[in-house]
C-alpha cells in the first residue's frame, strides 16, 4: 500500500492550512538567505586559504624517456609435429 496522489494532495492541503501561505513564503526566504550566506562563507574561506599558501611555484617540465627492455621480445614459435614411430 503506497501513497497515492490523493494522499499527497491532502497532506499538502493540511500543511498549508496549518502554517498559512505567509509562513511558508517566509520560511523559503529564510532558507534562500541561509544558502547564500553559506556560499559566501565558503568562497571567503577558499580565498583565505589561497592567501595563506602564497603564490604557486612555477611548474616543472617532466621529460619522459622510454625504458630499454633487457629481455628480447617473445616471438611465437611454430608448433612441433608429433614424432611418428
Amino acid at each position: 500500500m503506497g501513497l497515492s496522489w490523493w494522499h499527497i494532495i491532502l497532506v499538502l492541503l493540511v500543511f498549508v492550512l496549518l502554517f498559512g501561505t505567509g509562513k511558508i513564503s517566509g520560511l523559503m526566504g529564510d532558507l534562500a538567505k541561509g544558502i547564500k550566506s553559506f556560499k559566501k562563507e565558503m568562497t571567503e574561506e577558499g580565498a583565505e586559504a589561497e592567501a595563506e599558501a602564497g603564490p604557486e611555484p612555477a611548474a616543472k617540465a617532466i621529460e619522459h624517456k622510454p625504458a630499454k627492455s633487457a629481455a628480447k621480445p617473445k616471438t611465437p614459435r611454430a608448433a612441433k609435429a608429433p614424432k611418428s614411430s
